[in-house]
């Protein structure tokens, strides 16, 4: 299988690199748009801010590509959140791959921002992204921004309110949470990905 993690700049791409590795797959790393339109599947990692996040994408010229692809697209962390119309940090147009906006998560008393450690999965909807993953099983999380709850949403979590931790629409899907960082979990959910992609 001919899968690409795209070279978006973030530090969770040697991570994600290696995680693939251990499931057997020895995914190619590019920031080339003929490479990525090639692939079987596509990941977008991604850490840090989307202002940034998004201007390495421009200065790749993968905005459109990306936009175009037909194949399994999967955003991590920073990566799925550029999958949305736009994001409040920064006031940011994003690829817009599925509706809505990615807001910074309210702090309250005992509801600390950033958001760190591990948190539960609770499912929305049925997906092969689901596949041998419990409801309520943990999974690890470091973000200051989120996206909402929506009828995109194959499950959520919640940290002072509930909010997308796997996203679905059409061959575009994300995880919140840090899959490389996340044990059998993570493991499983990237194997999902690369056995059925996302339809």
């Amino acid at each position: 299988m001919n899968v690409v993690l795209v070279d978006s700049g973030g530090a969770n791409l040697g991570s994600v690199r290696y995680a693939l590795q251990r499931l057997g797959v020895e995914p190619a790393v590019s920031g080339d748009a003929a490479v990525i339109a090639a692939a079987d599947r596509v990941i977008l990692p991604g850490v840090g801010a989307a202002g940034p996040g998004m201007a390495r994408l421009r200065e790749l010229g993968l905005v459109q590509p990306l936009r175009d692809l037909r194949q399994p697209l999967l955003g991590i962390c920073l990566g799925m959140q550029l999958l949305f119309d736009g994001s409040e940090e920064g006031g940011e147009t994003c690829l817009g791959l599925i509706p809505g906006q990615v807001r910074r998560m309210p702090e309250s008393p005992g509801v600390r921002v950033p958001h760190m450690g591990w948190n539960r999965l609770q499912s929305r909807r049925e997906s092969p992204l689901l596949r041998g993953i419990d409801d309520g099983a943990q999974a690890y999380f470091v973000h200051s921004y989120a996206a909402p709850v929506t009828a995109d949403t194959v499950a959520e979590s919640t940290h002072g309110q509930p909010f997308a931790a796997i996203v679905q629409r059409g061959n575009v899907a994300g995880a919140q949470f840090h899959p490389e960082r996340s044990g059998a979990v993570g493991a499983r959910l990237l194997a999902n990905f690369l056995e059925s992609g996302v339809a």
